[in-house]
C-alpha cells in the first residue's frame, strides 16, 4: 500500500506508470525510514556478493561488516549530496522487495540505485521502473542518467532502453538517455 502523501509527485507518477505497465503486479512504494536501513543494507550486500565470494581470507562476519560499512558510507553520501532524493522501498503487496533511489535536478533525472531481491529480478519490474523514470523525465524534456558497473547485467537493460555510455568514472560507466527528439536520441521505451 502506498500513501501518496508520503512520497514526492515524481514517485507517485512513477508508481502510477509502473502499475499501468504491470497491471497484475501489486507494486507499491514508501519512503525509506530508519526502520528500513537493515533491509536496505541487506540489499546492498546482495550487490557485492559475487565479488566477495572471491575473497577467501575473510570470514562471513567480516564480509557482512564490510558490506554494512560500505552501505552506511553510501547512504550518508546520498543523504549529504542528494538531500531532495527519493529514497524509496519497493513493495509487492505489503512485503519489501527492493529499494529505489532517484533524484531530479534542473538538468536531469538521476537513477541513483535500484536493487531487487533475487526472486523479483527478471520479472519486468526493473524495466518497468526504468521506463517510468524515462517517461517522467521525458515529460519535462530531461535526460535520465545513471552509473553502472561494466559487468552488471542491468547494463544490457539500460542499453536496450536507449541509454548510451558517456564516460567512465572510476569503476563505473556513466550512462545517459536523452529525451525523445533531443539530439536525435531517445524515443519510446
Amino acid at each position: 500500500m502506498t500513501s501518496h502523501a508520503e512520497v514526492s509527485a515524481d514517485a507517485a507518477a512513477l508508481l502510477q506508470h509502473v502499475r499501468s505497465a504491470l497491471p497484475t503486479v501489486n507494486l507499491g512504494l514508501r519512503t525509506e525510514s530508519a526502520a528500513d536501513l537493515d533491509f536496505s543494507a541487506s540489499l546492498y550486500a546482495l550487490t557485492r556478493a559475487e565479488e566477495l565470494r572471491q575473497v577467501s581470507d575473510w570470514t562471513a562476519e567480516q564480509k557482512a561488516a564490510f558490506c554494512r560499512w560500505q552501505f552506511d558510507s553510501q547512504h550518508a553520501h546520498y543523504r549529504q549530496h542528494y538531500p531532495a532524493a527519493n529514497l524509496l522501498i519497493l513493495l509487492l503487496d505489503v512485503a519489501p522487495i527492493g529499494r529505489l533511489y532517484f533524484t531530479r535536478t534542473a538538468a536531469e533525472l538521476r537513477l541513483m540505485e535500484i536493487t531487487l531481491l533475487d526472486g523479483f529480478r527478471n520479472r519486468g519490474i526493473g524495466g518497468a521502473i526504468n521506463g517510468a523514470l524515462i517517461h517522467i523525465a521525458g515529460t519535462d524534456r530531461l535526460p535520465v542518467a545513471l552509473h553502472v558497473e561494466p559487468f552488471n547485467p542491468a547494463r544490457r537493460l539500460y542499453e536496450r532502453q536507449g541509454f548510451r555510455e558517456v564516460e567512465t568514472r572510476g569503476i563505473y560507466l556513466f550512462m545517459r538517455r536523452e529525451p525523445a527528439g533531443r539530439n536525435g536520441c531517445g524515443g519510446d521505451v
